[in-house]
């Protein structure tokens, strides 16, 4: 299980104490001065759609609407389980991946297959790119604009496209300042053990 812990523990610390109802992760953003986009719909409006689509609304639904509101982690179904399971610890994974798949089936958030090990979520359905962490597995909206190539008749093999993402792999900061404090450790090691051996 891919869980986003250091989403979850912002979600945890800025939901203390607060009306959970009428709370979401970008409310919380917000609060501690981070700019937020709109990249889905709010959950009053999510509320609506399933209604409008006659898909039946639970406490359960409106929680996992509340939880991707302005949620930039891109989260894995476990990720959003647990973080509901702060609000209703009685709601079940079953329920987040069925939530999570009509969303995706209604076109208000994608279903990712990035290479990290599970499906990641995506709230923003605009068209954007990603960036992708080898090492743990964060991924990052990459808002710019670029060339997506097209790929002529003879190579498309009879699909009908009708979108392409580029996505970009490395190592995000935190993983490449560990990179860096385990090269230095290292070097330290090897120079304190070349000294002793002295």
């Amino acid at each position: 299980m891919i869980v986003d812990n250091q989403a979850l523990e912002n979600y945890i610390n800025c939901c203390e104490g607060l009306d959970l109802q009428s709370f979401s992760l970008g409310d919380a953003l917000q609060s501690i001065g981070l700019p937020v986009e709109q990249p889905v719909r709010t959950p009053t409006e999510l509320t609506e759609l399933f209604r409008d689509s006659g898909r039946k609304i639970t406490p359960q639904r409106q929680c996992i609407f509340r939880i991707l509101q302005d949620n930039h982690a891109h989260p894995t179904a476990e990720a959003v389980y647990e973080m509901a399971r702060i609000e209703m610890e009685a709601i079940s994974l079953k329920t987040v991946y069925q939530t999570l798949n009509d969303l995706a089936d209604m076109g208000e958030i994608l279903s990712l297959d990035l290479g990290t090990g599970s499906f990641r979520f995506d709230p923003n359905v605009t068209s954007h790119h990603h960036l992708v962490c080898t090492r743990c597995g964060e991924i990052r909206d990459l808002d710019f604009e670029l060339e997506v190539p097209t790929l002529p008749d003879e190579v498309q093999q009879d699909y009908a496209l009708d979108r392409a993402e580029i996505t970009f792999r490395g190592l995000c900061p935190a993983c490449r300042q560990s990179q860096s404090q385990v090269s230095n450790l290292a070097r330290e090691g090897q120079s304190y053990s070349t000294i002793e051996s002295r």
